[in-house]
C-alpha cells in the first residue's frame, strides 16, 4: 500500500502543477473571478469536456466569446434566447441544448443565489453522494424551468448509473483547495467526499494497476475506486484524479505490482 500511494503521489505532482492549465478546461473558469461566472463557467466547460481536449478548449473558448465574455450576466439577461437552436457549441452538443440549460440554471441562480448555496441547501454534503444529489436536484428545476421537458444533452437523467464524470470533475475544480490548479471556491462540499471524474482512459489505468476491478466505466466504478483512493488520502482523494489522468498521457509506465 505505502509503495502504491508513494507511486500515485509522485505521479500527480507531475500533473498537478501551473503549467497544466493552460491546455486543460480548468483554465476556463479560471479567468473568472466573481463565484457565479466561475461555477457556471466550470459547470459549463466540464459539461463539454469529451474528446480531443484541444477541440474541447477551442470550443469552451468560443462559448465564452458567444457569452461576451459575461457568462452570469449574460444567463440572467436571457442572452441566450437570442441563439439558433441549430448552432453547434461541441461535436452533439448544440444551443438548443444550451439554451435548456441556461434556462433551467437561471432558476436556480434566480432563487439561491449561486450553485454554492444551492448546494448548501439540499444537503449535498450530507449525502453519500454528494455529486449525484446535487445533479438530481439540479435536474428537478431544470425539467420544471422547460416546462416538464428533459434534454437528451443536458445534465444525465440516469443517476443510478452514470458515473457522472463531467460533474465530479466542475466540483473537483470547485471544491478542492490545494491553491494550485483547482480553485476551491465552493464551502459546500468538502473535498474529503469528492469521487473521481471516471472515463475510459482514468477506469482502464486504474484497472492496469489493480486499483479497479469492475469492468464497466459506471457509478459503481467511480465509487470502488474512490473507496479503494480514499484508503491512501481520506480527505482528498480526487487528488488522485491527476495520477489516473497522467499516466499513459505523460508517456510513463504503469507500476508494476
Amino acid at each position: 500500500m505505502n509503495e502504491m500511494k508513494e507511486f500515485l503521489d509522485e505521479q500527480a505532482s507531475l500533473i498537478n502543477r501551473p503549467e497544466f492549465i493552460a491546455d486543460d478546461p480548468v483554465q476556463f473558469p479560471r479567468r473568472f473571478e466573481k463565484l457565479q461566472d466561475i461555477e457556471l463557467v466550470s459547470l459549463l466547460a466540464a459539461h463539454i469536456a469529451w474528446g480531443k481536449r484541444t477541440m474541447i478548449c477551442r470550443d469552451a473558448d468560443r462559448l465564452l466569446a458567444l457569452m461576451g465574455h459575461d457568462p452570469y450576466n449574460y444567463m440572467m439577461d436571457k442572452g441566450y434566447l437570442d441563439l439558433d437552436p441549430s448552432k453547434n457549441i461541441h461535436r452533439t452538443f448544440f444551443a438548443g441544448d444550451l439554451i435548456h440549460l441556461l434556462t433551467g440554471l437561471r432558476e436556480i441562480y434566480s432563487r439561491y443565489g449561486s450553485l454554492d448555496a444551492f448546494s448548501a441547501s439540499v444537503g449535498a454534503s450530507s449525502d453519500p453522494a454528494p455529486a449525484w444529489k446535487l445533479v438530481g436536484e439540479m435536474q428537478k428545476i431544470i425539467t420544471d424551468a422547460n416546462g416538464g421537458v428533459v434534454s437528451k444533452r443536458g445534465l444525465p437523467n440516469n443517476l443510478k448509473q452514470t458515473a457522472l464524470k463531467r460533474v465530479n470533475m466542475a466540483l473537483r475544480w470547485l471544491v478542492r483547495d490545494d491553491g494550485i490548479v483547482d480553485m476551491g471556491v465552493w464551502k459546500s462540499i468538502p473535498k474529503s467526499k469528492l469521487y473521481i471524474p471516471l472515463d475510459v482512459h482514468v477506469g482502464n489505468t486504474a484497472r492496469d494497476l489493480g486499483l479497479l476491478v469492475r469492468k464497466q466505466d459506471d457509478r459503481k466504478a467511480v465509487e470502488e475506486l474512490t473507496g479503494v483512493l480514499r484508503g491512501y488520502r481520506p480527505d482528498d482523494p480526487a487528488f488522485y484524479d491527476y495520477a489516473l489522468f497522467g499516466i499513459g498521457v505523460t508517456g510513463k509506465k504503469l507500476y508494476d505490482i
